[in-house]
C-alpha cells in the first residue's frame, strides 16, 4: 500500500513522522460500496469535460456581489468626507453589533489585527502562554508571537474539528493567560465545556469563518470575552479585506479603540496627542460601505452557504467512508467551507486529491495543516510536544480537503465535483 502523505512538507521531525509515515489499512470495502452507489453517468464526466474544451475553473471560494454593494460604495465615495468623514465605518460598527446582539464593535483592516488587538487588550505578553487549536489558519496564532507570548497547541475534536475541551485541559498551566477558540469552517466548539475547563481564563473567539452561526441562540463571536471576524474576499461577508473585534466589556473596547488609532483617545484626537504608541488598524469608509451592503444581505448569503452544503450532503452524505461537516444539536453551522474527510481505505491523501481535482479544473484547499507542523513555529518547544500528542488534527489533515464552496457556485458545478470525487474514490488514484 502507498503511504498517506499530508499537505505539509519540511516539517519538524515528529510532525513529519505523524503526517508522512502513516500506513494504509488493508481495507477495500468502502471503494466497492461506492461503485454500487455511483451516478451511472459519472464515468463520462471527465471525457465530456475534455471534449467540450472548457477552461473555466470551479472556484473553491469567493463572494456574491450585487448592485447594492456598488451603490453603497458609490455613495460613500461621494459623501464620506469633511463633516461626514468616517460615517460609513461608524454605521457598519453599529449595525454589526446590533446583528450580533453585542455592545461594541471595532472595525479593523483584517482579522489578524483584531486578534492582535484582543491580545493586547488582555495584557498578554512575554512569559504568558496562549492555548490555540492545531487546526486553524496561521493568523490565529501569529499575534501570540507578536505580543511575545508562547503558543500552546491543543488537539481538535474529531467531530466538530474545533478545540477539544479534553485536550485544552491538558494544555492548561499556571502561565496560561488566554484561550483562543476557532469556529472552524463555520462550526462552533463546545463552548460550555471549554468555559468549565477555562475556569475564568479569558476566551478569545476567532469567528473569522463563522458569521451567521449560532450556538443556543447566541451568535458566533459573542461566546468569549472578545470575538474577532474576517471580511476577506473568501468569506461569507466580505469587504475585500477587513475585520471586526467585538465585545460586551467597555474596558476592553476602550483599549482596542485606542490601540487601533495610534494610541490616541477621543479627547486627544483633535490635538494629535498620542498617549502611547499604538497601531494604524482602522478600516476605510469604502470598505465599511461595502460591508454594510453585505450585512444587509446576511440572511441571503448565509442561506446560500447552507444550500451549497445541502447540495453536497444530498450527493455525498450516504457514500461509505466519507464524512462531511457535522451537524450539532443546538448549533446552526454556516458551512463556510464544505469539507470532506476520506477514509484511509481509499488510499487518497489530501495532496493527491487536490492534484486530481486540479487536473479537472476544480479548485480545492487542504484541511488546514496543524500549526505545530509549520516551520514558522518550529522554534517553540510546544510544537514538538503537540506533534507527538495531537493525533486527531494530524490524522484529519492527511486525508481531508475543502470542496468548492464559492457563493456563486451552481448546483450543476456541485454535481460535477461530486461525480469526480466518486470516480477518484473508485480508482484510488483517479483518471490518467
Amino acid at each position: 500500500m502507498d503511504d498517506i502523505r499530508g499537505p505539509v512538507t519540511n516539517l519538524p521531525g515528529i510532525a513529519r513522522e505523524r503526517l508522512g509515515h502513516t500506513r494504509l489499512h488493508n481495507v477495500d470495502t468502502a471503494p466497492r460500496a461506492v461503485s454500487a452507489m455511483m451516478n451511472p453517468n459519472a464515468s463520462s464526466i471527465i471525457d465530456n469535460h475534455r471534449v467540450r474544451g472548457r477552461t473555466e475553473r470551479i472556484p473553491v471560494a469567493g463572494p456574491w456581489v450585487t448592485d447594492l454593494e456598488v451603490q453603497y460604495v458609490a455613495e460613500a465615495a461621494a459623501n464620506d468626507w469633511y463633516d461626514n468623514a468616517g460615517q460609513s465605518v461608524d454605521r457598519f460598527e453599529t449595525e454589526f453589533a446590533d446583528y450580533l446582539g453585542i455592545d461594541f464593535a471595532a472595525a479593523v483592516p483584517h482579522c489578524t489585527s483584531a486578534l492582535h488587538l484582543a491580545m493586547l487588550a488582555l495584557d498578554i505578553g512575554p512569559g504568558d502562554e496562549v492555548i490555540v487549536p492545531e487546526s486553524t489558519w496561521v493568523a490565529t496564532a501569529a499575534p501570540i508571537d507578536y505580543v511575545g507570548a508562547t503558543p500552546v497547541f491543543a488537539d481538535i475534536d474529531p467531530t466538530t474539528w474545533c478545540l477539544s475541551p479534553d485536550s485544552l485541559e491538558k494544555c492548561l498551566s499556571p502561565r496560561t493567560k488566554a484561550i483562543v477558540t476557532v469556529d472552524l469552517y463555520g462550526g462552533i466548539p463546545d463552548m460550555e465545556a471549554i468555559a468549565a475547563r477555562a475556569a475564568g481564563i479569558p476566551v478569545i473567539e476567532d469567528a473569522a469563518q463563522a458569521i451567521g452561526a449560532f450556538a443556543q441562540d447566541r451568535a458566533a463571536g459573542t461566546l468569549g470575552e472578545i470575538g474577532t471576524f474576517s471580511f476577506h474576499g473568501t468569506k461569507t461577508v466580505t469587504t475585500g479585506e477587513g475585520g471586526m473585534a467585538v465585545t460586551s466589556r467597555s474596558d476592553l473596547f476602550e483599549r482596542i479603540s485606542r490601540l487601533r488609532d495610534h494610541g490616541r483617545t477621543p479627547a486627544g484626537h483633535r490635538y494629535f496627542v498620542t498617549d502611547e504608541l499604538g497601531f494604524k488598524y482602522r478600516m476605510s469608509s469604502l470598505q465599511a460601505a461595502f460591508g454594510r451592503a453585505q450585512l444587509a444581505r446576511i440572511d441571503e448569503l448565509v442561506g446560500k452557504k447552507r444550500q451549497i452544503f445541502e447540495w453536497y450532503e444530498k450527493r455525498l452524505g450516504g457514500v461509505p467512508g466519507l464524512r462531511l461537516n457535522s451537524r450539532q444539536d443546538g448549533v446552526q453551522n454556516t458551512f463556510w467551507m464544505v469539507t470532506v474527510v476520506v477514509d484511509r481505505s481509499y488510499g487518497l491523501s489530501t495532496r493527491r486529491l487536490m492534484e486530481l481535482f486540479d487536473l479537472q479544473m476544480v479548485d480545492t484547499r487542504p484541511f488546514l495543516p496543524p500549526l505545530s507542523s509549520l516551520p514558522a513555529f518550529s522554534e517553540y518547544d510546544t510544537s514538538t510536544t503537540a506533534a507527538r500528542h495531537n493525533r486527531t488534527a494530524y490524522d484529519i489533515a492527511s486525508r481531508a480537503i475543502n470542496l468548492p464552496s464559492a457563493l456563486r457556485i451552481t448546483e450543476e458545478q456541485v454535481d460535477k465535483v461530486c461525480d469526480l470525487l466518486q470516480i477518484f474514490l473508485l480508482s484510488g488514484k483517479g483518471p490518467t
